[in-house]
């Protein structure tokens, strides 16, 4: 296990709970801290209390769909160095051009296996922490 793992955050954020559970479930055998809220709006709640370094956020949720979540938490500078990964099973061009716009770092397609989550979390936690070093200097 990667020792920088250990104190690193993830909030998973998913309506099919089932999904959710196994995500964070799995996060944690490789080491992560996880969290897990059900809906776009326990999710934006989770956020605030748990301070995740990365969220695995499911698009296609009922009531705040996940771009909507991804909009607001983009939209407070306190989250600038939150990695966001879409977790989703759509993954059509105008989805993943979608993906770019509202700000994610990394777009999963659903199934995916636990090395392609691992990367992506991976992937966009480094993205989001050399973005953050170089807009401050």
């Amino acid at each position: 296990m990667d020792q920088t793992q250990t104190n690193q955050r993830i909030l998973v954020v998913d309506d099919n709970s089932e999904a959710a559970d196994i995500s964070a479930e799995l996060l944690d055998l490789h080491g992560y801290q996880t969290a897990v809220a059900y809906s776009g709006m326990t999710g934006l709640d989770a956020a605030r209390e748990f301070q995740p370094h990365a969220i695995l956020l499911d698009l296609g949720m009922p009531g705040m769909d996940g771009y909507q979540v991804a909009a607001a938490l983009r939209a407070v500078p306190d989250f600038d160095q939150v990695a966001l990964i879409a977790f989703t099973a759509w993954g059509d061009v105008v989805t993943r051009q979608r993906v770019i716009s509202t700000g994610f770092d990394e777009h999963v397609i659903k199934p995916a296996n636990l090395e392609r989550i691992l990367t992506a979390v991976r992937n966009a936690l480094a993205k989001r922490s050399e973005a953050c070093v170089a807009s401050a200097s």
